[in-house]
């Protein structure tokens, strides 16, 4: 299986230059091939190819416009029209139903707050005996290394993102890590007063890491809304509040890391439900659901599960995992979210929501668990008419027997 590493690198002054120009050259040429594209299609004409297209690149570089072309790699030029080729296929694939339908490819600006670059081992990139990172008419850039590389890679991407870090992401071929098999097993119901409900009863309280940061991202926006367009105090208080958007990011997926990897290793199987994410970002809790980053967290959780030899299930969004009593699968109905416990009116168990839909989702794809730990406390069982009893000054009087 394929997988992706990413370390931090650190350019110093020439070589940060170096990229931005390496940046600058394959959006041009980026924008230029999707002009053609787009000025072919509008006059009727049939589509250009990725072969043109190359050719025309290589012209480029001998006329007075494009010369400066020349000043960075040819293989970062070569693919920047790998990835116009991608959008556009994955925009067809859209159209045609093979994949979630994707906009049409847009023309890249140099205020976007994504730069990438791409070379590939025909540039005769390399990693030096020092560590360092050798690109292409770049030099020879720090990187910090938090481990070593499962497998040598073929292609490295240089990622500038919005606060101005540069990223060094590898993608490498992996062997799967089994680990030794074991019996338990868990479903997972995803909230947002907990981030996390498994099956077990255990309860993750949801760090909300957006709403803690909050007073100080808005105080940081403020203050960038405050600066005039143009000067350089603008252009800093801007990466102000990149960064303190970027810290919060890290913490997220910090968490998400952690708490997947945990599920993975004591689980063997792992079953969730397929949230409607795109359908909460649009209500009023739009703001704490993009604070949990439920996709991010159950994607973690297929890939690791694929990774360490364990099995991960995800059900239909459909499924009524609130309303079905995990005791004895009776449908209940619907219920508001402000109802915590409930009571099933088939066989009188106190149910906690989160553990009962957690154990339904376990249940929905045949796991077996128990749901002992979705019951509160031992429901009451009708007595029988012929088991009743009246309390009368302090004594019970049975039905039934008669008094001596």
């Amino acid at each position: 299986m394929q997988l992706r590493y990413s370390f931090r690198l650190y350019p110093n002054g020439p070589q940060r230059s170096a990229l931005a120009r390496a940046f600058g050259c394959a959006r041009v040429v980026y924008n230029d091939a999707l002009r053609t594209r787009e000025d072919a299609r509008a006059a009727g004409l049939p589509f250009v190819s990725s072969a043109v297209l190359s050719t025309a690149v290589t012209a480029a570089k001998s006329t007075p416009q494009r010369a400066w072309l020349a000043e960075v790699s040819a293989v970062v030029l070569q693919q920047s029209l790998r990835d116009l080729d991608t959008a556009y296929r994955n925009f067809f694939d859209g159209l045609k139903g093979k994949r979630p339908r994707m906009g049409a490819p847009r023309f890249k600006s140099r205020k976007d707050s994504r730069h990438t670059v791409r070379f590939t081992a025909n540039a005769r990139w390399k990693i030096t005996p020092g560590g360092d990172l050798s690109l292409p008419k770049i030099g020879d850039v720090r990187v910090k290394w938090s481990r070593a590389l499962p497998s040598a890679p073929s292609t490295v991407t240089v990622v500038k993102d919005a606060s101005g870090r540069y990223f060094a992401s590898f993608v490498v071929e992996t062997d799967p890590e089994i680990l030794p098999a074991m019996d338990n097993v868990v479903g997972i119901d995803l909230g947002l007063t907990h981030f996390a409900v498994l099956s077990d009863g255990t309860k993750i309280d949801s760090p909300r890491f957006l709403r803690r940061a909050e007073k100080k991202l808005k105080r940081a926006q403020r203050d960038l809304s405050r600066k005039a367009k143009g000067p350089a105090n603008r252009v800093k208080a801007r990466i102000k509040v990149a960064r303190a958007h970027a810290r919060t990011a890290d913490a997220r997926r910090e968490f998400h890391h952690r708490l997947s990897t945990k599920i993975i290793r004591e689980n063997q199987s792992v079953a969730v439900e397929d949230l409607a994410v795109k359908g909460l970002a649009r209500t009023r809790m739009a703001k704490s659901v993009h604070d949990a980053g439920w996709s991010a967290f159950v994607t973690m959780l297929e890939y690791k599960a694929a990774k360490f030899g364990r099995t991960f299930h995800r059900i239909a969004r459909f499924e009524p995992t609130s309303q079905v009593c995990s005791v004895c699968g009776v449908k209940d109905g619907p219920k508001p979210l402000g109802i915590r416990v409930w009571t099933c009116t088939a066989c009188g168990a106190v149910l906690d929501r989160d553990i009962n839909a957690a154990v339904n989702v376990a249940k929905a794809v045949g796991l077996a668990v128990t749901a002992c730990r979705a019951r509160v406390r031992p429901g009451r069982v009708p007595a029988q008419r012929g088991e009743a009893g009246t309390h009368r000054d302090g004594q019970m009087a049975v039905v039934g027997i008669p008094s001596l």
